[in-house]
């Protein structure tokens, strides 16, 4: 190894280094620290930014920033925003101008440095040759490496003013925006006022016009109370209510009239029939309400008997105006059922060639408290009701087990438990109607056809529970343009 004396260190110092430029300043203080890497490339130390991020990093940040907050800022703020953009862009590329200068500073450096490196290398041999031409080597990267951030700090400085020149166009549009703003708010205002000049000029109209209209009412209204205090001299407190008492007595007495006219009037009614019908040898007994049954009796000795007649129930209109057949009712005994209600009941007797007419005396009447019961159902979605089966598909039912009822909005249903005998849909084929036969029974009995082939005939615990539950099936199937009667009857 070549030992060198401190006379040539210091003869190298003297003569090898050329003197620097006083206007070259640097960017530091010191040299550079990097390392050798393979193939004597130059590996720099992380250096720990103390500037803070990047200008790039900044520029991306307060972009997002601005686009972030575009839709939530006023046209104002967004004017003031574009304003401090743009000085801090302004600010940016001042900066990135005066990085400019140490760049350049540090080219002429390199290069001094290089030349002094060749002056040496002419002048030394073997080992330390080889170090100055590493060394060379190194400022030749060094140089490199500094061309490189003079790209990048070319590059950025074209982002710098295209951002400027895009924030100063922004600031200008935003600065457009707000005057333009202002000339319409400005017009609002003014239209704001008009418009609050007028509703007051109203205003006060209208209170001049209400002042004008109260003081009519109050002249009006003492009027009225002299004209009532007038009426009330005339006319004395106790007088007024015996009126009144007068009034409630003749109300009590017209209704009690007019009961017992009605009572009359079918008395009447029943003293011509038997008159007309002294020669006739059959007559109807029986209560002539729903829940009831009419009977035909004979009325001599010498009427034939009832077994051999033929016999035919008709349901006519209030006024006898029209007739219709009560199909299945051939029985001396016929159990009235709702849709008599209001019509009025014919039976047709033929013995031996002669036709007897048999009729009521007037029309058929409801139940007491059967309407009442019956929309009291209605309120539920499902009314149940305790049954036997009588007869199945007209055969006599061998139990006598209780079985459940049930008619809903939209179908009717008997199980027992949770064995089902029937469900049927309300349909056209479904029949429902009071039993026609001469048992003492048929009062409490009905007769429902679920479909064709399926039959029950159903004893009812009351007859009010019987009635009901045709009342509410007819309803339910009406709300489902079903018409549910019996065999041929017409609704």
């Amino acid at each position: 190894m070549t030992k060198i004396s401190p006379e040539f260190e210091e003869t190298m110092h003297m003569e090898g280094i050329l003197p620097v430029s006083v206007d070259v300043s640097f960017a530091s203080n010191q040299f550079p620290k990097y390392k050798l890497g393979p193939d004597n490339q130059i590996l720099e130390e992380p250096q720990d930014d103390d500037q803070g991020p990047s200008l790039k990093e900044v520029i991306e940040q307060e972009t997002a920033q601005l686009s972030e907050q575009h839709k939530r800022l006023s046209v104002r703020d967004l004017a003031c925003k574009f304003d401090k953009n743009l000085s801090s862009a302004a600010k940016l590329s001042d900066e990135a101008k005066l990085r400019e200068v140490p760049s350049l500073e540090g080219h002429v450096l390199l290069k001094k440095l290089r030349d002094a490196l060749e002056y040496l290398k002419g002048r030394l041999a073997g080992r330390n040759k080889e170090d100055v031409e590493k060394a060379i080597s190194m400022v030749e990267a060094l140089a490199v490496k500094l061309t490189q951030k003079e790209g990048e700090l070319i590059q950025e400085k074209f982002e710098v003013k295209k951002l400027a020149t895009f924030l100063k166009q922004a600031s200008e549009d935003a600065k457009r925006l707000v005057n333009q703003e202002k000339s319409f708010a400005c017009a609002e205002i003014e239209s704001a006022r008009a418009v609050v000049q007028r509703i007051g000029e109203a205003l006060e109209e209208q209170e001049k016009n209400s002042d004008d209209s109260n003081k009519q009412d109050v002249e009006g209204l003492v009027e009225e109370v002299q004209e009532a205090r007038r009426i009330k001299q005339l006319h004395q407190p106790s007088k007024v209510l015996g009126m009144e008492h007068e009034l409630r007595a003749l109300r009590a007495t017209i209704r009690e009239k007019s009961i017992i006219s009605a009572k009359l009037q079918r008395e009447l009614t029943m003293c011509k029939r038997a008159a007309e019908n002294k020669s006739c040898f059959y007559g109807l007994d029986g209560s002539e309400t729903l829940g009831s049954f009419l009977r035909i009796k004979c009325a001599s000795d010498v009427a034939p008997p009832l077994s051999k007649c033929s016999i035919q129930w008709y349901r006519m209109s209030s006024d006898c105006s029209w007739k219709q057949v009560i199909t299945g009712a051939t029985k001396s005994i016929y159990a009235l059922e709702p849709l008599d209600v209001g019509r009025t009941l014919q039976v047709e007797v033929v013995s031996n060639g002669q036709k007897v007419n048999l009729m009521t005396t007037g029309p058929i009447e409801s139940a007491a408290g059967l309407g009442t019961h019956v929309e009291t159902l209605l309120r539920k979605s499902n009314s149940e009701f305790n049954v036997t089966i009588s007869q199945m598909n007209g055969q006599d039912y061998a139990s006598n087990s209780v079985h459940v009822f049930h008619v809903g909005k939209m179908r009717m249903k008997l199980s027992r438990g949770w064995i089902t005998k029937a469900r049927e849909n309300y349909s056209s084929s479904m029949q429902l109607c009071g039993v026609r036969d001469d048992r003492s029974t048929a009062t409490k009995a009905l007769f429902w056809q679920g479909r064709k082939g399926l039959s029950f005939m159903l004893m009812f615990e009351s007859e009010r529970d019987r009635n009901a539950a045709i009342m509410l099936a007819r309803k339910y199937a009406n709300d489902c343009n079903v018409m549910l009667a019996g065999p041929d009857d017409q609704a």
